[in-house]
């Protein structure tokens, strides 16, 4: 039985999260950590992170940034492994969790569902082959209405996993609209689109003479990014220190 805190418990993805838990056999959450607590819910929750005297097997977090820093040293002094999955953290936030990666073991990923990673490891072969061939890479992502940030964190991580396997050679273009010249073959088109209620979708096209080959992703709620993080709580549990991520949970699955 893997034992979770729940840090921003009282989220959306902090009450996605624990419905999972309650629903998974092999885990239980244990206690929640969150600015508020009304009551709700049928784990204990404390307001404050250092109240929290309950012990467990790993700890998940969905919350904000302004509390990564705290979340930090209690990880750190309870040794407590971390799943990491606030977003938005400042160069200074960044560098104080490879600091802390040195005394507990820590995984953060730019997304955490589990099909996007393992899009990520299969587009580094596919680009191996096609764009070698030839084939020109475009990704198109498309998002919810409310979403502030273009492109996502998502499409970044896509073609860096592709730029990765050629040095970093290719060019990302986010707007054409001021050139009038021909593609460039050392370049990834990078297009955003922002509409209704979208989760999630995300498209790599390699554009070949008379072949298209497309990767697809479609998230259709966001459960399957609180899947993941529940799995990637199982795979940290008991591992020592050091940064992981999630291609190191799909290279343990398979």
């Amino acid at each position: 039985m893997v034992k979770i805190i729940m840090h921003g418990c009282n989220g959306k993805m902090g009450q996605v999260i624990s419905g999972l838990i309650a629903a998974d056999p092999d885990m239980e959450l244990v206690a929640g950590i969150d600015a508020r607590d009304d009551g709700h819910n049928p784990y204990p929750v404390f307001t404050d992170i250092y109240k929290c005297d309950v012990a467990a097997d790993a700890i998940i977090d969905f919350s904000a940034a302004v509390a990564v820093d705290k979340l930090l040293d209690y990880c750190v002094e309870k040794k407590l492994p971390c799943v990491l999955c606030t977003t938005g953290l400042s160069e200074a936030q960044l560098a104080k969790v490879d600091e802390a990666a040195k005394k507990v073991a820590i995984l953060k990923s730019a997304n955490m569902s589990l099909g996007i990673n393992l899009m990520l490891k299969l587009l580094k072969e596919a680009a191996g082959v096609l764009a070698n061939a030839g084939f020109d890479m475009e990704i198109v992502e498309k998002h919810h209405n409310l979403k502030v940030d273009a492109p996502s964190g998502t499409a970044l991580a896509l073609a860096d996993s592709i730029n990765e396997e050629f040095n970093g050679e290719y060019e990302y273009v986010y707007d054409r609209s001021n050139r009038r010249e021909q593609r460039p073959k050392k370049e990834i088109g990078i297009s955003s689109v922002r509409g209704g209620t979208i989760v999630g979708d995300h498209d790599v096209i390699f554009a070949g003479a008379d072949e298209v080959v497309t990767f697809s992703h479609t998230a259709y709620s966001k459960a399957v990014f609180g899947k993941g993080a529940v799995q990637a709580a199982k795979f940290l549990a008991g591992k020592p220190a050091g940064m992981y991520n999630m291609s190191d949970v799909i290279n343990a699955a398979m």
